[in-house]
């Protein structure tokens, strides 16, 4: 087994031994969610049972408490049952952490949602991935707010979901195109939710699109308005808190892939070949393991532009090594990570999802090209 960048730190009342718990079942219901392409529902029923959903709850308002790396260390332990719910469990958590750190540090008025979410175990889903800083879908105003209209795809975990974390774009006639934030109750008349998603991996996690027709929000439930395609400062915390989460479970994925590749090739007779192909694969995955540690490290730091480029560069650098990983991985376990029925198959298609999540390389490579400059992150060159 890979070496584990931490050990947590044991409570009462310990999250690690609540989802100790829980784990068993999942492995024994991963394989049918993989093959019928259905999302994990029963797992989240048992993670809202376990009282899971506010890990990263401050314990002031009822939750766990849990920090950046004991929640990474939470995830890679999920990852280890469920791929799919582990990057579901991710999308809920890393908002709810988001939260927890603007109530802590800018002392926001999120109190009421935190404390809900400890209460109820709600689930928040995020459709940020999707919309990042142009978002999408169409904010329209009315007396006393705005009439929402768009699709917002990628919402995974939505069929668990209680409220859509999500943005639309207002075209404010002083200003210009504004992106407004708020939250949307999922049971609400104005929203259906397409139950589409088929996909090459992570296919329980019910990433499924959600259109909002005409939903009502009012002014006070504006959380932000910002100008549209520019860097704000709530994306600096995004990049610090959302992607050493999500990414730590890809991580848990290459750590399960190279168990498993590492144990059919024990199976078969020896040969410098795979001796060699199996240091590779170490080698492979202890480039992740220095690139997820090192964002672990800046969550610790304060958000604004280099942090957020520390953050992308080691993104970029994390999931070309993961995917690395997992070829080096299929190619150790030979014809036998080839079938459907080792989990090498499974995690290989698993981990590819790690190629989508903001910053594409082009947009990375652009940031850390301005910051090395010293040029605005925003706007043209000329």
């Amino acid at each position: 087994m890979a070496t584990a960048i931490h050990k947590h730190e044991m409570r009462e009342s310990d999250p690690f031994e609540r989802v100790a718990d829980i784990l068993r079942d999942f492995i024994a219901r991963s394989a049918a969610h993989d093959a019928n392409d259905e999302f994990v529902s029963e797992n989240f029923v048992d993670l809202k049972n376990a009282r899971l959903m506010s890990a990263a709850v401050p314990v002031e308002l009822g939750g766990d408490g849990l920090d950046q790396q004991n929640l990474s260390d939470l995830l890679r332990s999920m990852t280890r049952a469920c791929t799919s719910t582990a990057l579901a469990y991710s999308m809920h958590t890393h908002v709810v952490a988001l939260l927890a750190w603007r109530w802590r540090n800018q002392k926001a008025p999120v109190d009421a949602v935190l404390k809900r979410i400890a209460a109820e175990q709600i689930m928040l889903i995020s459709s940020g991935g999707s919309d990042w800083l142009e978002s999408s879908g169409t904010a329209e105003r009315v007396d006393g707010g705005f009439l929402i209209k768009g699709t917002k795809g990628f919402a995974s975990g939505v069929l668990a979901g209680t409220l859509l974390n999500t943005s639309a774009v207002y075209n404010d006639p002083e200003t210009g195109p504004t992106v407004l934030h708020f939250m949307v109750p999922l049971n609400a008349k104005e929203v259906t939710i397409e139950t589409n998603w088929r996909a090459m991996g992570m296919r329980g996690t019910g990433s499924h699109q959600v259109h909002i027709d005409g939903f009502f929000v009012a002014d006070a439930a504006i959380a932000l308005k910002r100008p549209r395609g520019n860097w704000h400062p709530l994306f600096h915390i995004i990049s610090m808190i959302a992607f050493p989460l999500i990414y730590s479970v890809y991580y848990g994925v290459a750590e399960a892939m190279r168990d498993a590749a590492l144990d059919l090739v024990k199976r078969r007779p020896l040969t410098p070949q795979l001796i060699d192909l199996a240091g590779a694969l170490d080698t492979e995955l202890a480039a992740a393991r220095v690139a997820l540690a090192d964002m672990l490290v800046a969550t610790n730091g304060q958000p604004g532009p280099d942090t957020t480029n520390r953050m992308f560069q080691d993104r970029s650098n994390l999931a070309r090594a993961l995917l690395a990983t997992a070829d080096k991985a299929l190619e150790l376990a030979h014809g036998g990570g080839y079938l459907r029925t080792n989990p090498v198959e499974r995690l290989f298609r698993d981990i590819q999802a790690a190629r989508y999540h903001p910053l594409a390389p082009y947009a990375q490579r652009d940031l850390a090209g301005r910051m090395a400059l010293g040029l605005p992150l925003d706007g043209k060159l000329c």
